[in-house]
């Protein structure tokens, strides 16, 4: 794996840092292939029972890496590939049966705002800027940010981001719904790191199950959606998790 990303497992929390200082945390196209690598590796591994995201140095992502682009031989090529390497990766996140938490401070930019949508909870530090960036730079949305982000906090307010180039501060960022919490920069991570520990001793099958649902209900119907909910919560009653949950919940009635 890449040193632009670390990947430790202390416990049963994934902790997945973006370690490109130097350029904001940037994604280049090595970074992208990193960072599938080590969401792949989070999901294969039956230990790990909830991830966390952490970037080093200021700021959480700026995004894409603008200098790697202008560099390379074919710049529309390697764009192409790093938006589809990184979004595979991001989808890939979204989709895992386990909780995901981030812990973003001082900047989050372009496709670092795919990043915080592939969350299920984000922490930020309430110095953080939130910026679509995109446009400013001649750009288009990529890393499913054109769907994700009218999602999270609707479409006048995702094309208000898109179309002027004032940033989001964190709070305006959570009464908006993008982001979950604000908290002092000293303890977003601490936060964010208590928040993915708790998760991870809960119950990881009946969260993995919620968030796939939440999470796909936007492109079922109601019939399948309605359907989806009563096999999966039939199934999960039957299993070990539930049962033992089930059966500490009676006994205190």
């Amino acid at each position: 794996m890449a040193d632009s990303i670390r990947y430790a497992v202390p416990g049963n929390v994934a902790r997945i840092t973006l370690n490109r200082p130097e350029v904001s945390n940037a994604v280049d196209l090595p970074t992208a292939y990193a960072f599938e690598a080590a969401v792949a590796r989070a999901g294969a591994d039956d230990d790990v029972r909830a991830v966390l995201l952490t970037g080093t140095g200021p700021r959480f992502c700026a995004g894409g890496d603008l200098a790697a682009m202008a560099a390379a031989e074919d710049p529309a090529g390697y764009v192409r590939e790093l938006a589809l390497v990184l979004d595979r990766g991001l989808r890939r996140l979204a989709a895992l049966p386990k909780p995901v938490v981030a812990a973003v401070h001082g900047a989050v930019a372009g496709a670092g705002l795919g990043v915080v949508l592939g969350a299920d909870l984000v922490v930020a530090a309430r110095s953080t800027k939130f910026a679509f960036a995109y446009t400013g730079v001649g750009l288009t949305p990529d890393c499913g940010v054109s769907a994700l982000l009218p999602r999270a906090i609707g479409q006048q307010r995702a094309l208000q981001m898109a179309l002027t180039p004032r940033p989001l501060g964190a709070e305006q960022a959570r009464d908006w719904g993008l982001i979950a919490d604000v908290v002092d920069d000293e303890v977003a991570v601490p936060q964010a790191t208590a928040i993915a520990e708790h998760l991870a001793a809960g119950p990881t099958t009946a969260y993995g199950e919620a968030k796939r649902l939440l999470r796909t209900g936007w492109e079922a119907s109601p019939e399948d959606i309605s359907r989806d909910e009563a096999d999966t919560i039939a199934r999960l009653l039957a299993g070990p998790e539930a049962s033992a949950l089930i059966d500490a919940f009676l006994s205190r009635s």
